[in-house]
């Protein structure tokens, strides 16, 4: 079973940039479709990215096109997220996510993925 840890978040200016990684453990994470989601205060779980397996795939929603990358090192176990230009609505808490999946086009769906992390803070003050 794979365990994911999430960190990198902190709190930093609106226009600056972070790179969470999310580091996988247990067994191998390449043939798991990977996930960013977040949730604010008051709001429910939303979906930010996801890549596919092989990282020939990605999604993004559309709060984020433009401004968020996802990527992965299936060497490393990790996948991270690099957010430039941050917004104070960015401030949430972000989960890095999972599921088994070989599809080149994996679901968006954060019912889909059955293993989570913990969570990482993102504040961005105005």
């Amino acid at each position: 079973q794979v365990q994911l840890v999430e960190s990198g978040g902190g709190l930093v200016q609106a226009g600056a940039s972070l790179r969470p990684p999310c580091a996988a453990s247990g067994c191998t994470s390449s043939s798991y479709a990977m996930g960013w989601f977040r949730q604010a205060p008051g709001k429910e779980r939303e979906i930010v990215a996801r890549i596919s397996w092989s990282g020939g795939s990605t999604y993004y929603a559309d709060y984020v096109k433009g401004r968020f990358t996802i990527s992965r090192d299936n060497a490393k176990n990790t996948v991270y997220l690099q957010m430039n230009k941050l917004k104070p609505e960015d401030t949430a808490v972000y989960y890095c996510a999972a599921y088994y999946s070989r599809s080149y086009w994996p679901a968006t769906d954060q019912y889909k993925y059955d293993v989570w992390g913990q969570g990482t803070q993102v504040t961005v003050s105005s």
